[in-house]
C-alpha cells in the first residue's frame, strides 16, 4: 500500500523549528534542549512519545512501532555550529533556497524522516533513532545504534545527499590514531647528545606513516596534530601525532592497522606507542546496491527524477550499520550543499519528493517484511 500524500508546508514547519533550536555537539546542556524539542515535534507528528535515552550525559530519540526494526531509520539532531550561530547565519526561506544552521546536515533530513513514517499506513517493524553526537564520531551511540540495527533488513540514512542529490553507496571507513613518542630530556645548549630528541623521533615516524597510503584505492593516510617539545633550549622528550586514515574496504583497514601497530622507534634510546585504532569500518558498495536498486525503481513508478549514486570520504552512522552486515542506503536527507560551511543550503523544491520517495521505499520494505511473517 502506497504512503499517504506528504505536505511540504508541514516539513518546512518542522525543519523551521528544528534549525532555531542549536545543538552543537559540544554542548551537552544544548544537545539536551534539542533532544526535548525533536521529543515534542516527533510526538505531534508520529502520535507516539519516543523512548528517550542519555548515555554519557548525551540525549538520543528512539521510535518503534511494532516489533523488531525490521526497517531502520538513522538520523542526528546534533551539528557542527556553535551557539549564537543562528544570529549571523538566520532561518531563511528565499527563492527555493532554505539556509540556517544545520539545515542541510542533517536538520532537514530528520524532519523528512518524521514526516515519512507519519505518512505510512501501517509503521509495524519501522524504527527511528535520532542520535545526539555523530558529528563527534558517535562516541556515546555506536553502541545503541548496533543494538538497534541488529537484526533489521535495511537502514535507511538521513544524511545529505552527495552534490546533485545522489545518493551515497560508498563511504570509506575510518580509523584513528595517536603516536606517542618518548625520548629523554637534555639542556639544547651544554649538552644535546645526552638527550634523545622525539622530534627527530617524530620525523621518522611521520615519513614512515605518510608512505602507508596507496592512492591508486584510495587509501589515505594522514598524519594531522603534532605536538613536541615544552621549551626551545630543551631537547624534547615527548612528541605525539594523530593521524587519520580513510579507506575503501576493510581488508584495506585492516592492513594499515598491523602496519601502524608494528611501527618501531628509529633512534637508540627512543620508543613509540600507538594508541587508538579502527573508528568506523568502510560503508562498502556491495552494502547498498541492491537497496539503491530498489530506491530507483520506486522513484521511477513515482514520476521522480533518475537516481544516482557516488563513493564519499566522509564516514556516518551508516557505516556502523554496514558495519553489522545490514543493508544500508545512504545520502536520502536533503538535496542542496554546503555542509558544515557559511554556503550549507537546501533546495526547496527537492523535500516533498524526496520524501515521497523515503515513504514509499520505507512502506515497500517494512510490508515485505511483514509479509514473511
Amino acid at each position: 500500500m502506497m504512503p499517504k500524500p506528504v505536505q511540504l508546508d508541514d516539513i518546512i514547519s518542522t525543519i523551521h523549528t528544528l534549525v532555531a533550536c542549536e545543538s552543537p555537539s559540544s554542548d551537552v546542556d544544548a544537545v539536551r534542549a534539542s533532544a526535548n524539542l525533536v521529543a515534542e515535534l516527533g510526538e505531534a507528528i508520529l502520535g507516539v512519545a519516543a523512548e528517550r535515552i542519555e548515555v554519557g550525559g548525551v540525549s538520543h530519540l528512539r521510535w518503534r512501532f511494532g516489533g523488531p526494526a525490521r526497517v531502520l531509520l538513522l538520523a542526528h539532531h546534533d551539528t557542527v555550529w556553535p551557539l549564537g550561530t543562528i544570529d549571523r547565519l538566520p532561518y531563511t526561506v528565499s527563492e527555493g533556497v532554505l539556509t540556517g544552521p544545520g539545515c542541510f546536515d542533517m536538520k532537514t533530513g530528520l524532519a523528512m524522516a518524521m514526516h515519512a513514517i507519519a505518512a505510512l499506513e501501517d509503521r509495524d517493524g519501522v524504527t527511528l533513532l535520532v542520535t545526539g553526537d555523530e558529528e563527534l564520531g558517535s562516541p556515546n551511540s555506536r553502541q545503541l545504534i548496533e543494538d538497534t540495527a541488529a537484526g533489521a533488513g535495511a537502514a535507511l540514512v538521513l544524511e545529505a545527499s552527495a552534490d546533485g542529490g545522489a545518493l551515497k553507496l560508498e563511504r570509506k571507513g575510518v580509523s584513528l590514531y595517536e603516536v606517542v613518542v618518548t625520548g629523554a630530556a637534555a639542556h639544547a645548549g651544554l649538552e644535546p647528545e645526552k638527550g634523545v630528541n622525539a622530534s627527530i623521533e617524530l620525523a621518522h615516524q611521520v615519513l614512515a606513516i605518510a608512505a602507508f597510503a596507496n592512492p591508486e584505492l584510495g587509501t589515505t593516510v594522514t598524519p594531522t596534530l603534532a605536538v613536541s617539545g615544552t621549551t626551545s633550549n630543551t631537547v624534547p622528550a615527548r612528541a605525539t601525532l594523530k593521524v587519520d586514515v580513510r579507506v575503501r574496504t576493510a581488508a584495506e583497514q585492516h592492513r594499515v592497522d598491523l602496519a601502524m601497530r608494528e611501527l618501531r622507534a628509529v633512534l637508540a634510546g627512543a620508543s613509540v606507542e600507538v594508541l587508538g585504532g579502527v573508528n568506523r569500518l568502510p560503508l562498502e558498495r556491495s552494502a547498498s546496491e541492491a537497496l539503491f536498486g530498489r530506491a530507483a525503481a520506486l522513484a521511477a513508478r513515482l514520476g521522480l527524477a533518475p537516481l544516482t549514486g557516488v563513493a564519499v570520504g566522509g564516514a556516518s552512522d551508516g557505516n556502523y550499520t554496514a558495519g553489522l552486515g545490514v543493508p544500508t542506503l545512504d545520502g536520502l536527507g536533503a538535496v542542496g550543499g554546503g555542509a558544515h560551511a557559511e554556503s550549507e543550503h537546501v533546495l526547496v523544491a527537492e523535500i516533498e519528493p524526496r520524501t515521497r520517495l523515503l515513504a514509499a521505499l520505507v512502506a515497500e520494505l517494512a510490508g515485505e517484511g511483514e509479509e514473511g511473517k
